[in-house]
């Protein structure tokens, strides 16, 4: 869930009489006990008129609206947590972020975060990211495994991300997905933005921001295929929804893939950033850095190899 967002309903036939703190956390996708705090402090409009009793009823046809203010985030606090750092230097560094790590401090996820581990082992962090991620120039989701770039000082902070949006750094993935291709590769070239009616997703939308996916089979497995995806763009969520979209969700995707998999992955998505390739912000020197999969990867590939 994000803060700094409006969100507005109209109550259907089925919530007549249904109180507004029950309606207001289904809206908004949060506790009860959260919407019961906004009502109290007149962020809930019901008809355009403030709403401050939780246990207001509706009627069908009001339009509800819930106003969810911007959380002030505080400053990231550096922990003792290990860290693999495949290379580093005065202006930046290659670290590894192992699944179920989060890059940032967020709610619900305030520590043990990639963030918390680099201000632990790192003497300098950019600043440009704010205080709660500093150093951060881009990210992959939790319960993906694989290399990261970090700042170290606002120069080399800039020309990284400059090399993001030109599209110059080269970023390789390894996945597994469901089924089998009838073609060794393809290109899956459709905008992203969020699910229409669930923005918990992603999706491809008319009107989305621009993502192309070139993915390669690598090895054909028991239902599922070992593939490398490569990004002409970084999107959110980005190959999971485009190999979702023709057919080959990753596998372990709780989010993208089917409601009832054909095998027990635990711990999330296959899906690991084992290539990242950039120009040095100082040097100018083409640097290229791999790293392999952990080892629930590995083992669910030896699992699913053809015998």
């Amino acid at each position: 869930m994000t803060d700094g967002q409006i969100f507005e309903g109209v109550a259907a036939p089925e919530d007549d009489g249904e109180r507004l703190d029950l309606f207001v956390a289904r809206l908004a996708d949060i506790t009860r006990s959260r919407a019961g705090a906004l009502i109290r402090d007149g962020l809930v409009c019901a008809d355009g008129a403030a709403q401050q009793k939780a246990g207001f009823r509706l009627k069908a046809g009001m339009v509800v609206r819930a106003e969810l203010p911007a959380a002030i985030p505080a400053a990231a606090e550096a922990e003792d947590i290990a860290l693999d750092i495949l290379y580093e230097d005065d202006d930046l560094a290659v670290v590894f972020k192992p699944s179920g790590m989060v890059v940032h401090p967020a709610a619900g996820n305030e520590r043990g975060t990639l963030v918390n581990a680099l201000l632990g082992r790192l003497d300098n962090l950019s600043g440009i990211g704010g205080e709660i991620r500093p150093g951060i120039v881009h990210r992959i989701d939790k319960d993906t495994s694989g290399l990261l770039l970090v700042a170290k000082n606002d120069f080399s902070h800039v020309c990284l991300s400059e090399q993001i949006r030109a599209h110059t750094v080269g970023r390789a993935y390894r996945a597994i997905v469901i089924g089998g291709f009838r073609e060794i590769s393809g290109t899956v070239d459709g905008p992203i933005g969020r699910h229409p009616t669930d923005r918990k997703r992603m999706a491809i939308v008319p009107g989305g921001r621009e993502a192309v996916t070139h993915w390669t089979v690598l090895e054909p497995l028991r239902g599922a295929s070992l593939i490398e995806a490569r990004l002409t763009t970084g999107r959110t969520h980005q190959i999971r929804v485009h190999m979702a979209s023709i057919g080959h969700p990753v596998l372990g995707d709780p989010v993208y893939g089917p409601r009832h998999s054909p095998f027990p992955v635990e711990g999330g998505q296959l899906l690991h950033a084992y290539r990242i390739g950039f120009d040095h912000p100082r040097t100018g020197q083409r640097m290229t850095f791999e790293a392999e999969p952990e080892a629930r990867f590995t083992c669910w590939l030896e699992k699913l190899r053809l015998r």
